[in-house]
């Protein structure tokens, strides 16, 4: 339910800074909760069994289209987890006083290389002074001392994506955590993002030679309870292998997007 919560935070976020400024407050942004779970239950006609169970469950409106879950539903829960988290922002902007210049910015650039860059910006901020502030929420904690420079590896990734697009580096890249009420940020510098840069080569790189060879070396931590690739994971007794056209065959790229979570 995690993954789902976060996009429907997300979207009612989006929505939310469609509104004149004086309407976007906490209420209103609650109210928004139902359309935008009409949104993702029309976009993805899958979504709703995932919480509802079976379709003949499923609480409707007048017409029979979109999905309305009341309070007693079994969405009510994942109602309840938005709301909550939708408060916690607000404990951290004003969103009447801000008016950003994109919402879900689709973002794209090719290396030299020939490798793709592709990721999408929850929210870009341009000041009167024309400093430019890249945003991306999260509904998950903001990480432990020590794990910023994994967090931040994300919003390097759109500041270099937006610098190679636009040719000026972002003055800003802030990461909002409604888990904990935190946020996490870092004024990038263009060598920084050529770092960057070159991260991504290496470890787009390394895939390739994983495609060539078939081999997938595992990397136990924490985090394998979330994988859903256990079952063919060797670290989990799998068999570590998988047909090339499942990881990618000839194409070359990469995408990133604003993770949820």
């Amino acid at each position: 339910m995690a993954a789902v919560r976060g996009t429907l935070v997300h979207a009612v976020l989006e929505d939310l800074f469609a509104l004149e400024p004086q309407e976007r407050t906490p209420q209103t942004a609650i109210d928004l909760i139902t359309p935008a779970w009409q949104g993702m239950a029309d976009r993805d006609p899958a979504l709703p069994s995932l919480l509802l169970g079976p379709e003949e469950n499923w609480t409707r409106s007048l017409n029979g289209e979109p999905l309305i879950p009341p309070a007693d539903d079994a969405a009510a829960p994942l109602f309840a987890e938005a709301e909550k988290h939708l408060g916690k922002y607000f404990t951290l902007e004003d969103p009447r006083r801000l008016q950003p210049a994109e919402r879900e910015l689709p973002v794209s650039h090719e290396l030299p290389s020939g490798l793709t860059l592709r990721g999408v910006i929850d929210r870009l901020d341009v000041a009167q002074n024309g400093a430019v502030r890249v945003v991306d929420y999260k509904t998950g904690r903001a990480p432990g001392a020590g794990w910023e420079s994994t967090a931040l590896f994300q919003m390097r990734f759109y500041g270099l994506v937006l610098w190679r697009m636009r040719g000026r580096v972002p003055d800003r890249l802030l990461l909002i955590y409604l888990g904990n009420t935190e946020t996490l940020s870092v004024s990038p510098t263009q060598q920084e993002l050529v770092a960057t840069e070159r991260k991504l080569e290496a470890i787009w790189a390394a895939i390739e030679r994983s495609i060539e060879t078939n081999d997938w070396s595992p990397r136990p931590s924490r985090t394998c309870s979330w994988c859903s690739f256990q079952s063919v994971c060797p670290a989990k007794g799998g068999r570590g292998t998988a047909e090339p056209s499942s990881v990618g065959g000839e194409h070359r790229g990469a995408d990133v997007s604003g993770s949820s979570e």
